[in-house]
């Protein structure tokens, strides 16, 4: 019974503080759209006539009292959304704390507030990214579609956590990426053949990238072979050709490690002038279902979400690689053992935190975005796709502000690398 009463405390007060910040979010949020949707509806007149117009009025008073109720605007309204809100919520925390008695095992608020966060994941960020609301007006899909995309996006986004906190391993993180693939293809809309071409790279900045890319890429596969190797790969091809690749990634690793002091600082120069962070930024992310259902917020030359790559990866990310790579690649600097080993878990750390954020960066760079592989391997990209991912640049480039231009008429090579490209087949 002291159990039964525990669960049903904590599943309680869970609820209760879940639902009540809920309630604040969807006061600010969804509310809004609503109220302006019951304004629309209201509107609406009825058909012109008097005599029509005389039977539908009476027709009304006479069935006036078969009206359904409906809570009154104001307090009275608002109260029932709390409650509706607490009360799943409640719902949600009696399942978890369920499990959690189920396991048997001692649950920290920690992990507590990561299987919640999760939980709101899978059930409703993950499938709302995919069905937006119906407000009247809007052509939407039919109820049996839009049901199967919430139970297909809901089991597919379990199944990518459950891969993720269970499986930390490469191929796990690939597999993932590969079902939002087949769930959500990829996002863009089709260029509009015989538009106008933006140089968007120069030369300079893509071979700054593709160095560092290289280099990366490079350090991130070999450096995964030899800290999960061990017990991934070994078991699979055994220890004669497990040592020899062993061997040629720690020599690899230890050798291109040392290029990042260069590409590194140079491809920050390169970008730094247009990763600035503003309040654009933080509205393109509370924006950001719009990202993947095609209603992108505008962004200038790059999004809130390339910033983040630039910041946590190449700045943050790299930087405590380079430092912490240059301790243990160099144990003759009187560095004390207790420095090597908290060298050696700050690179871990920084470099699978990199590394998740990397993949998710070369998937929306090749497959997931159509036309940004293209941008940064030939530099140019349409006028169409210039105005639909990244508008205030377009709009900052039609007005002669941006250092990107549009091509020139005579500049065949530009148009032959994109045109192609943008006619039907």
């Amino acid at each position: 019974m002291p159990v039964f009463r525990s669960i049903v405390f904590s599943a309680a007060l869970a609820g209760l503080i879940v639902g009540v910040v809920i309630s604040i979010a969807q006061f600010f949020g969804t509310v809004p759209l609503i109220q302006q949707s019951e304004v629309y509806e209201r509107k609406a007149t009825p058909p012109a006539g008097h005599d029509h117009a005389s039977a539908a009025s009476d027709q009304t008073k006479a069935h006036s009292h078969e009206k359904e109720w409906e809570p009154e605007d104001g307090l009275q309204r608002n109260a029932f959304t709390v409650g509706a809100n607490i009360l799943t919520a409640i719902g949600f925390a009696l399942l978890l704390t369920g499990v959690y008695a189920i396991r048997g095992r001692e649950v920290t608020w920690r992990e507590g507030l990561l299987w919640g966060l999760a939980g709101f994941v899978v059930f409703t960020a993950a499938p709302g990214l995919g069905l937006p609301p119906e407000l009247p007006g809007m052509a939407v899909a039919e109820l049996t579609a839009r049901q199967t995309w919430w139970i297909a996006t809901a089991a597919a986004t379990a199944g990518g956590l459950c891969l993720l906190a269970f499986r930390p391993a490469a191929w796990a993180a690939v597999l993932g990426l590969a079902g939002f693939y087949m769930l959500r293809g990829s996002m863009g809309d089709e260029d509009r053949p015989g538009g106008r071409v933006i140089e968007r790279f120069s030369p300079a900045d893509r071979y700054a990238h593709w160095f560092v890319a290289i280099v990366w890429v490079a350090l991130a596969i070999t450096g995964l072979i030899l800290s999960l190797g061990k017990s991934v790969l070994l078991p699979i091809v055994g220890y004669t050709l497990f040592s020899w690749l062993a061997q040629l990634s720690k020599t690899i690793h230890n050798f291109a490690g040392p290029l990042l002091i260069i590409g590194v600082p140079w491809l920050f120069l390169r970008f730094i002038r247009d990763n600035g962070v503003s309040g654009q930024d933080v509205r393109w992310l509370a924006n950001i279902k719009g990202y993947f259902t095609g209603h992108e917020y505008p962004s200038d030359r790059f999004n809130a979400g390339e910033k983040s790559v630039f910041w946590f990866v190449l700045t943050i990310g790299s930087t405590v690689l380079i430092g912490t790579g240059l301790v243990l690649l160099f144990p003759n600097f009187n560095q004390t053992r207790a420095t090597m080993q908290v060298a050696n878990i700050l690179h871990v750390i920084a470099a699978y935190l990199s590394i998740a954020l990397a993949c998710v960066h070369i998937y929306l760079g090749t497959i997931g975005m159509k036309g940004a592989y293209r941008a940064m391997r030939d530099g140019y990209v349409t006028e169409s796709w210039a105005e639909h991912h990244h508008l205030r640049w377009y709009e900052r480039i039609l007005a002669g502000k941006a250092r990107q231009k549009f091509v020139v008429q005579g500049t065949k090579e530009a148009v032959e690398r994109v045109e192609p490209r943008t006619r039907p087949a």
